[in-house]
């Protein structure tokens, strides 16, 4: 099996983490991007020793990912570490950082720094890896949105306007890197009890309505929507790009 790499932008919990442990799962080799305190830093390798059992290569960096010079040191070290036939087939983006705070109690500067990090550093990461010709020529951009793009809940404006945004981002990634191979797409996944999810204000009552309004009765999980961002990833969903896909268990149905 070719083996090619997944580069996970916060890839250390939740989505991202059960993502890259899908993708290693199933043939790839793992480069995880993730800012962890030292005090989390041994759960955190228990989870990255159980990626390499699947046998897969792991390329941790805890760094930040929304500073250019990281990003740089990150990409010069994978060009060095990668092999001349190997490239980033797979980049995920799952940083979870944003203001959540009351409409009136925010300012400009909480708005720049979630939409920077919850959209803006798709856009910077995608560029900088076309830039350096890392990308396979059959690439895929997988990140994760949610219900709130397009729904107002309190305390959720500024990762609301992050959401949208990304979601625009990915069509245009999807438009004009066509030409390089990209097929870029966001999943929107129902109500999932992550370490980022339990921050939202007023979270267990969207839990509680979650798993009223889902047919199938409960939350999705880190897994479902990893399982459906691997199903992105395969030569059967090539001509899948530019779009928004539902993975929920039918929660948005009503």
């Amino acid at each position: 099996m070719e083996k090619n790499w997944a580069l996970i932008l916060g890839g250390s919990s939740g989505l991202g983490l059960a993502t890259a442990k899908k993708l290693a799962q199933n043939g790839y080799n793992i480069c995880i991007i993730h800012r962890d305190s030292r005090v989390d830093l041994v759960h955190i390798e228990n989870d990255f020793q159980e990626i390499t059992l699947s046998g897969a290569e792991l390329k941790s960096f805890n760094v930040d990912a929304l500073k250019s010079e990281k990003r740089e040191a990150v990409l010069q070290e994978l060009k060095t570490l990668f092999s001349p036939d190997e490239k980033v087939k797979v980049l995920v983006h799952s940083i979870a950082k944003g203001n959540l705070k009351p409409l009136n109690d925010l300012n400009l500067q909480d708005l720049q720094i979630t939409l920077n990090a919850m959209a803006l550093s798709l856009f910077d990461w995608s560029k900088a890896l076309v830039t350096a010709s890392l990308f396979h020529k059959d690439a895929r951009i997988v990140s994760f949105t949610s219900e709130g793009s397009e729904k107002a809940w309190p305390g959720y404006a500024a990762v609301s306007l992050a959401k949208a945004s990304l979601e625009a981002l990915t069509r245009s990634i999807a438009l004009e890197y066509a030409s390089v191979g990209i097929k870029a797409n966001c999943i929107q996944a129902g109500v999932t009890e992550t370490k980022s999810f339990k921050m939202i204000p007023g979270h267990e009552k969207l839990r509680e309505n979650a798993i009223l309004k889902s047919p199938n009765g409960r939350l999705t999980t880190p897994e479902d929507v990893a399982n459906a961002a691997y199903l992105l990833t395969t030569d059967e969903a090539k001509w899948i790009t530019g779009t928004v896909i539902k993975v929920d268990g039918g929660e948005s149905l009503r």
